[in-house]
């Protein structure tokens, strides 16, 4: 057995930055944490496996394919493999990537 008892906890959010953290990397699964300042952001980019992005304190924007969505504390979002996205935190945020390989 594994467990996390705070995401939250994993990272901190650090003035004008954007940090990240592996939380788990065993196969098939790999959960990484992210903490933005307001305003940070991944430019656009893709992920080779589904991805699913959960926001744990704060709010986002995600885009897309041509979509804009606002997630914010408790929101999550799927994302198929290779599809562009960008995010951008709308305030200070702590968000949970996860991937999970097929077998």
């Amino acid at each position: 057995m594994k467990f996390v008892e705070s995401l939250a906890g994993e990272v901190a959010i650090q003035a004008g930055s954007t940090v990240s953290k592996v939380v788990a990397k065993d196969d098939p699964l790999r959960l990484v944490m992210f903490a933005f300042d307001v305003g940070e952001e991944l430019t656009e980019h893709t992920a080779s496996l589904p991805v699913v992005i959960q926001v744990i304190e704060g709010a986002v924007t995600i885009e897309a394919s041509g979509e804009r969505v606002q997630l914010s504390a408790g929101g999550w979002l799927f994302l198929e493999p290779n599809e562009p996205h960008t995010v951008v935190a709308d305030q200070p945020t702590k968000m949970l990537l996860t991937m999970v390989r097929s077998a």
